[in-house]
């Protein structure tokens, strides 16, 4: 009976183990002759692709591939027989930019697909993104009149995400207008003091939230904020429901009337945050920072520009950026509103004026920390590259060229690292 029992809880350890699936035995690997990815307008830049299984080069392979200036590729492909499974690729720019050569592997019935994007003189591009003349009276007094109205903070510590250094809780307050409100996660030490804080901001998408009890246990007064106006801790079914109903295309909502967008209260509540974070005890009042990847980019630099009490800023993979550089013909920022239109509406080019990072970067007068992927397939590298040139504050880029629309753990590692020194935990 022992033996059976000890064989049962050997059983139920592995396998878990002997479940995990990780990656892929056929991979498709696209690599530059620079390693640093990155070349002057006018240069050559070799590609080598490998079409590889068990790592080795996989015969008579059969691929698609398509390479040009991201988002317009002008070469395409098809059903192109690699007799040692690799091939070479020349591509080049005329002017500033991205060039990328993109493989599709057909294996088995499968698709396999490989992606290297090089930078021409990245250092020289701009942004298109016009600013209108009114937008720092446009954010000034929509700031001006939800702070008419009292946070009326709730607070409601959650047990079972409590650690013995860190309390959790589930928070909301009043965003542009009482019955608005913001809701997040509160992480604060347990131990009394004055603590440094952070504000974490979302990327796009509605879902629930668990707060970062980690950086807290550093000594940080962390808050993770959902930008919906529904708490964060419900089941992620009725995120599911939402985000298929009534939050369906939320970032398209009444692009042409600026004053009815839905970014508008939510640019509102995320400077909120900061004077809820601002009214808590424990908030030593220096250093306050911001930080996150995707929307969180753009939502990052927009509270760093409109709230100078921000100390620190972090944005990784920023979208929301340069989407009037479209109608130039180049790579524009998620959402692309304006990709591939050929008479676009100009009022929702003007609208998106003041909901476009690019206006928000150039008011940023705090140090930063800025991080993107050149493989990114969601937030073009020109566009978080011409976002990073413009800003004037003291500044660090951070390139992983091979990441597309996701982080490294290095990267993670490192983002960390930064903000923990901003708030003097390192």
């Amino acid at each position: 009976m022992k033996r059976i029992s000890l064989a049962f809880c050997l059983m139920m350890v592995l396998l878990p183990a002997m479940g995990q699936i990780i990656g892929h035995n056929i991979v498709v690997n696209v690599t530059p002759d620079h390693k640093d990815w990155n070349y002057k307008v006018g240069e050559k830049a070799q590609f080598v692709v490998n079409v590889l299984k068990s790592g080795t080069l996989l015969d008579n392979a059969v691929v698609d591939y398509e390479a040009g200036p991201v988002m317009f590729p002008d070469v395409h492909k098809k059903g192109v027989a690699l007799k040692d499974g690799s091939m070479k690729w020349t591509g080049t720019m005329k002017a500033p930019g991205f060039y990328r050569l993109k493989v599709t592997a057909h294996v088995d019935g499968k698709e396999y697909v490989g992606l290297c994007t090089a930078g021409f003189s990245p250092e020289q591009l701009l942004p298109a993104t016009q600013c209108p003349a009114d937008f720092d009276a446009f954010w000034s007094s929509a700031l001006n009149e939800a702070r008419q109205h009292a946070l009326d903070p709730h607070l409601t510590l959650l047990p079972d995400r409590c650690t013995e250094t860190v309390n959790v809780y589930e928070v909301s307050f009043v965003n542009n207008r009482p019955g608005s409100r913001i809701y997040g996660i509160l992480c604060k030490p347990v131990k009394p003091g004055k603590y440094p804080a952070l504000l974490r901001v979302p990327g796009a998408g509605v879902r629930p939230y668990g707060g970062d009890v980690w950086t807290a246990s550093q000594g940080a007064i962390v808050l993770e904020i959902g930008i919906h106006g529904i708490p964060v801790t419900m089941q992620q079914s009725v995120y599911d429901d939402i985000r298929q109903a009534a939050l369906d295309g939320y970032w398209e909502t009444n692009l042409d009337q600026p004053d009815k967008n839905y970014y508008k209260r939510v640019v509102v509540g995320a400077v909120r945050s900061v004077d809820y974070i601002a009214s808590l005890p424990e908030w030593n009042g220096r250093e306050v920072g911001v930080t996150g990847s995707s929307q969180g980019g753009f939502l990052s630099l927009a509270v760093a520009a409109l709230d100078k009490r921000i100390t620190y800023v972090a944005a990784v993979h920023d979208a929301m950026c340069d989407y009037e550089i479209a109608l130039q013909q180049k790579a524009c920022g998620w959402p692309h509103y304006f990709h591939g239109v050929k008479n676009p509406d100009m009022k929702k080019v003007e609208g998106a004026r003041y909901y476009d990072g690019v206006n928000f970067a150039r008011r940023i007068t705090c140090p930063g920390w800025y991080s993107f992927g050149y493989n990114d397939e969601v937030v073009p590298p020109s566009s978080a590259y011409s976002v990073y040139n413009i800003v004037t504050a003291p500044k660090t880029l951070s390139l992983y060229q091979k990441t597309g629309h996701f982080w490294y753990q290095e990267q993670w590692d490192e983002w960390e690292n930064w903000l923990l020194q901003q708030m003097g935990l390192r």
